[in-house]
């Protein structure tokens, strides 16, 4: 959430700033005028109360020396129904104005791309070799299908389109891609955590999910608990309305965990595969730290994330997104974006973003000074990373001409020493000695 002592100090930076990511001035406008109106409402409420205590100090003077009260107590209650008037009508106005600032989105910080799409995203640069192939590379979900390690139809007969069967080796090469990662981050001072998977409404709420963002998720129980869409809702909310002791900031946390997403508005768009589902595993970073250190955080947290892709041998490239593309809750983010050789171009595989204050004004999420005096936190997220999106890299950076998968060499020790997935190996026979 903004700050809406600084949208009153200056509101032509904020329709300037905010009107790049989609807000209209007049937006900006309703929030001062509803702000107005509530410190206007306020200051009436205190007038009619110190009216209602003058009220209620004849009251006492009349009893004290024996005269009739009832001109007092009928003034009194005059006044106090007023007041109660006046509360119910501030609280409504606070309900618009609460519901308003709460779906704008945060500011973006000076000299990210500004653009309406993603076509006016940076490109900052490149790493790894583009791998070439002597024969026409495969889609990622070809060659899972080809050698039986993921099944989308059963998937599909069971829940639904964007669902999978991970089988064999390839439930284990997952396994051993997220194991490997969660290893990786805590080398550079992640804890890990275990954390619930579904959260209250107050909890999507505080990391700026909702109110925007509720037709992309699954709510269950009616609309206050929801199906976590990524890990970064209960990582962030660990220390919501509490005060972080300073001696323990940074605070590093990660987690695995399957992530809902309905995909509401992604119709057409990769139907095929892993890359788009309504259920994937994802291991996230999220990071607590001072405001004058979190820009130099997020470059750090960008790293960790790209390690994993360099210790993989996966090329990719880092771009910077545009002011229409990044996050609702972001001043600033960095997308990690993988190769496809079958797809010919770079996909999406990590989000890295600093949201400074904006979510931990939602959560009430703060540390005290050296002077004593109450700040709010920064917080980041950032993926690390999509295992599923890892996996799809695998299997189409790897494959080789006879339809099998060479495993990187990093994750030998977590498949148990296998080095190749092929036909013969991918999938363990069943108790009659067949295949399914």
């Amino acid at each position: 959430m903004l700050d809406i002592k600084k949208i009153r100090r200056d509101p032509d930076f904020f329709k300037q700033k905010l009107g790049t990511r989609g807000i209209k001035p007049e937006e900006i406008d309703e929030v001062l005028e509803l702000d107005k109106k509530r410190r206007d409402l306020l200051q009436k409420a205190e007038t009619l109360k110190a009216e209602r205590n003058a009220a209620s100090k004849k009251i006492g003077e009349a009893k004290r020396n024996g005269k009739s009260a009832d001109d007092a107590i009928a003034e009194m209650r005059k006044v106090g129904e007023e007041i109660n008037k006046l509360d119910e009508e501030t609280e409504e106005n606070d309900k618009v104005f609460q519901d308003k600032m709460l779906r704008l989105p945060n500011v973006p910080r000076d000299g990210v791309p500004v653009g309406p799409d993603d076509s006016y995203n940076r490109e900052e640069y490149k790493v790894g070799k583009i791998p070439e192939y002597d024969f026409e590379p495969l889609n990622h979900w070809d060659v899972g299908e080809n050698l039986g390690i993921l099944d989308f139809d059963r998937a599909r007969k069971v829940s639904g389109a964007r669902f999978v069967y991970y089988l064999g080796l390839g439930a284990q090469l997952e396994r051993a891609v997220y194991n490997f990662m969660l290893d990786e981050h805590m080398k550079e001072g992640y804890t890990e955590v275990l954390p619930p998977y579904i959260v209250k409404a107050a909890s999507m709420y505080g990391t700026g999910q909702f109110p925007k963002f509720k037709k992309g998720v699954y709510q269950v129980n009616g609309e206050d608990m929801t199906l976590i869409p990524t890990a970064e809702v209960p990582l962030t909310n660990y220390y919501r309305g509490e005060i972080i002791p300073e001696e323990k900031l940074p605070v590093y946390v990660t987690a695995l965990t399957p992530c809902f997403r309905s995909e509401a508005g992604a119709a057409g768009r990769d139907t095929r595969g892993l890359i788009r589902m309504h259920q994937f595993n994802k291991v996230e970073m999220v990071k607590y730290v001072k405001p004058e250190t979190s820009w130099d955080e997020l470059e750090k947290l960008t790293k960790d994330g790209e390690d994993i892709l360099q210790k993989l041998g996966l090329s990719y490239h880092v771009i910077t997104l545009s002011t229409g593309d990044a996050s609702f809750t972001s001043a600033e983010t960095h997308d990690i974006e993988v190769w496809f050789p079958a797809q010919h171009k770079y996909r999406e595989i990590s989000s890295c973003s600093n949201c400074l204050d904006f979510q931990a004004r939602r959560m009430h999420t703060t540390y005290r000074d050296e002077n004593g005096k109450l700040q709010y936190v920064h917080t980041l997220n950032g993926s690390g990373l999509a295992v599923g999106r890892c996996v799809a890299a695998i299997l189409e950076n790897y494959q080789n001409a006879d339809g099998s998968v060479t495993i990187p060499d990093v994750l030998v020790p977590y498949m148990h020493g296998i080095k190749k997935i092929t036909k013969e190996n991918a999938v363990p026979m069943n108790n009659k000695g067949q295949k399914d």
